[in-house]
C-alpha cells in the first residue's frame, strides 16, 4: 500500500518536471527563431521588396507636382462657398440636461446573504 503511493507521488512529480520542460523548450525555441527571424530574415526580405520595385529611394525635392488643368476658380470657389454654407447653418441646440432616475433594485438571491459560501457548523 505504502509502495502504491510513493510510487504515485513519484509520477506525478515526474510529469510534472516533463509539463515544465516541454514548456521551456516550446517557449525559448520560439524566442531563438524569432531572433534568428528579425536578425536574417527581414533584411532580405526588404532586399528582395527593393528589387521588386525597381525603385530608387526619392526624396520630397525629386517629385514633381503636377498641377490639374482642369481645376479651375470657379471649382475652387463653389467648394469653399458650400463649406462656408454647411458651416453656418443653424442646427438644433439639444438641451444639456440630464435626467437619471434611480432604478429598483429587483431582488436576487446571488447578492443575498442568507446564502453564503461557508458552511457553518454549529
Amino acid at each position: 500500500m505504502m509502495y502504491l503511493i510513493i510510487s504515485l507521488v513519484a509520477d506525478q512529480i515526474g510529469e510534472g518536471y516533463v509539463i515544465l520542460l516541454t514548456g521551456l523548450l516550446i517557449v525559448f525555441c520560439a524566442l531563438l527563431i524569432l531572433s534568428v527571424f528579425f536578425k536574417y530574415g527581414l533584411p532580405v526580405m526588404l532586399f528582395v521588396y527593393k528589387i521588386i520595385t525597381k525603385g530608387k529611394d526619392k526624396k520630397i525635392t525629386d517629385i514633381k507636382i503636377s498641377a490639374d488643368k482642369e481645376f479651375t476658380g470657379e471649382i475652387a470657389a463653389v467648394i469653399s462657398t458650400a463649406i462656408y454654407l454647411h458651416l453656418q447653418e443653424k442646427h438644433d441646440e439639444e438641451s444639456a440636461i440630464l435626467t437619471i432616475k434611480q432604478a429598483i433594485k429587483q431582488y436576487s438571491p446571488w447578492s443575498s446573504k442568507i446564502y453564503g459560501t461557508h458552511h457553518r457548523r454549529l
